[in-house]
């Protein structure tokens, strides 16, 4: 990797930073003079605005041809999402989850996972699939304002201070708009840096860039969502950090790969070892919150670790088999043998637990 390349990396991964969070307090400032509230604000503006750099940095690859870190960012930035910010977020402090929303969301996220596998089963997805994405993100959009309007006072009151801190209740429109345009230009400016990074590591590297997409690229765009869960949860808003987390998870699936196949002529091609694997892993990530989040159910801090493990040994199968390296058959071993079996135990442990627990809850209100 030469001097330019990681300058590039680390440059583009820095104005995405910048920009999304520009981004995120010009329009948090325009909705909250538009009378919007901060619950919804908390859930569209901050959630969405954190995944502003996977939109900027999917567009911008699929416009230059290159497919692969379009697929990858997506399906390695909602990975992330999961077992890295819920996992890091969890080990900080247990994630209790009070709002219904949040119960709902896991259900449309693991459906928006398996949407994204069925439209790319035929190795392609075109500006049809984009309508289909789009449409389920409206949808998605309508329910968060019904649900925002029920919605518990100490809900609503968790999103109302954490939407103040940094905010001014004082902000003129021209400096709002001025932050959204700042932020939009350095996300343009971010994504171009980032994506040739991606390409020359790839090449360096001999690698499929939708490698590259899946690991570093995934990694990068994705640091908005660490450092708002993250800090949400050491101020003690840990709906908001798992909101973020799954919100953010939802609009890459259907705003971001949405948005990309609309407005990229002839759509992009998927890869068969993303059809094969990538997705379907996406899919059992999905699939492992949801016996955690059902019923109020709490993400304890060594549960927060096995998913920060699981992340590093899927990065760590991706990289072995991109190299195609001799450690990779051995390893695949491991993670068939032992591995699977003891996540479909752990599973099962939760999901018994949390069956008690809701037959508890039944008696005593019966």
């Amino acid at each position: 990797m030469t001097a330019i390349t990681l300058a590039l990396l680390v440059g583009g991964a820095a104005l995405l930073i910048v920009g999304a969070e520009l981004l995120v307090r010009g329009a948090g400032r325009l909705a909250r003079m538009l009378g919007i509230t901060p619950l919804i604000i908390g859930l569209t503006v901050v959630a969405f605005g954190t995944s502003s750099p996977e939109l900027a940095v999917s567009a911008n690859a699929a416009f230059r041809g290159q497919a692969d870190i379009t697929v990858g960012n997506v399906i390695g930035s909602n990975i992330f999402n999961i077992l890295v910010v819920l996992g890091l977020s969890a080990t900080v402090a247990p994630l209790v989850v009070a709002q219904q929303l949040v119960r709902v969301d896991v259900p449309l996220m693991i459906g928006s996972s398996v949407l994204m596998l069925v439209l790319a089963l035929d190795g392609h997805l075109g500006r049809g699939d984009g309508v289909i994405l789009v449409g389920g993100l409206v949808a998605y959009l309508w329910l968060l304002m019904q649900q925002g309007k029920r919605e518990s006072a100490a809900v609503k009151e968790e999103y109302e201070r954490q939407i103040a801190l940094g905010m001014e209740t004082r902000s003129s429109t021209p400096r709002s708009l001025l932050l959204v345009a700042a932020g939009l230009a350095m996300l343009v400016l971010g994504s171009n840096w980032l994506v040739d990074a991606a390409v020359a590591i790839a090449a360096a590297l001999g690698v499929s860039p939708l490698v590259i997409g899946l690991t570093i690229v995934a990694g990068g765009t994705s640091l908005p969502e660490v450092a708002t869960s993250v800090i949400a949860t050491i101020r003690g808003e840990r709906d908001i950090a798992v909101g973020n987390a799954i919100g953010s998870s939802i609009f890459n699936l259907l705003g971001v790969l949405g948005i990309t196949l609309l407005i990229v002529p002839g759509g992009i091609m998927v890869a068969p070892a993303a059809i094969n694997f990538d997705i379907p892993f996406m899919i059992a990530v999905a699939i492992a919150c949801l016996p955690i989040f059902v019923h109020g159910h709490a993400l304890l801090r060594f549960e927060g670790v096995i998913f920060l493990l699981y992340y590093a040994a899927y990065t760590t199968y991706v990289i072995l088999k991109a190299a195609e390296h001799d450690a990779l058959d051995e390893f695949s071993m491991v993670m068939r043998f032992f591995v699977v079996p003891l996540t479909l135990m752990t599973l099962v442990i939760i999901t018994v637990r949390v069956v008690r627990q809701v037959r508890r809850e039944r008696q005593r209100a019966a």
